[in-house]
């Protein structure tokens, strides 16, 4: 009768065991989908490791197609290392800014393009341009961006689409600030969203980058 009882005990120990255990993993598979989905679904990345984006992966290098040679610059010099050299380069674009007026269908397009791009890192302007074309902010980056786009526009109108030339336009605005751009590739990285050009320099995800740490170094003077 004794041996029955304990049997019977027994039995019983090992069922709460294999509830217990399951319990415990029921536990762990929410708490990691929980994880998945606040990273990957827009929710907070303040406890969640940021995948890394190296500088190679998002810093133009080279001489830009077609307009590089012409205007006798490179992505190469705009640079912490050579910041007389990157002043110059960016001088060059900024005084097309100042001597192009845009008319008819180029100030259109222009309009178009330059409202999706921004210099929040030096104006809090939501663009580099008002809806009417005229300056928005007056730092030496967006007299810049706006200067090559009125280049591509009137020179090159046909070779570029308005997406490559807003692209362009992006491609420069990294160079002005590599730190803050490697730190927000790494937030988009880390959401599945696109870390091109676009993606990562106009106005599409201004903002998503805040909360985390990143270098404040700029290239060029705000």
């Amino acid at each position: 009768m004794s041996n029955q009882k304990n049997s019977k005990k027994f039995k019983i120990g090992k069922y709460e065991s294999v509830a217990i255990t399951l319990v415990i993993v029921m536990l762990f598979m929410i708490g990691y989908n929980s994880v998945k989905i606040n990273a990957f679904s827009g929710g907070s990345t303040d406890n969640f490791i940021i995948p890394s984006v190296s500088a190679s992966e998002i810093i133009p290098l080279g001489v830009p197609n077609i307009y590089g040679e012409e205007l006798e610059i490179s992505y190469n010099d705009v640079s912490p290392s050579d910041p007389r050299l990157a002043d110059k380069t960016i001088e060059i674009m900024s005084n097309i800014d100042r001597s192009t007026t845009l008319e008819g269908d180029d100030l259109d397009r222009y309009i178009r393009i330059v409202t999706q791009i921004s210099c929040e890192y030096c104006c809090g302007a939501e663009s580099i341009i008002f809806n009417d074309g005229k300056s928005a902010c007056g730092c030496a980056h967006s007299y810049a961006m706006r200067g090559l786009a009125k280049y591509l526009i009137t020179e090159h109108g046909n070779e570029f689409t308005d997406d490559e030339i807003l692209m362009e336009l992006g491609k420069w605005k990294v160079l002005f600030f590599p730190g803050i751009h490697e730190t927000k590739a790494s937030v988009l990285k880390s959401k599945g969203i696109d870390t091109g050009y676009i993606s990562l320099t106009s106005n599409q995800n201004r903002g998503i980058e805040k909360g985390q740490s990143s270098s404040s170094e700029m290239v060029g003077g705000c």
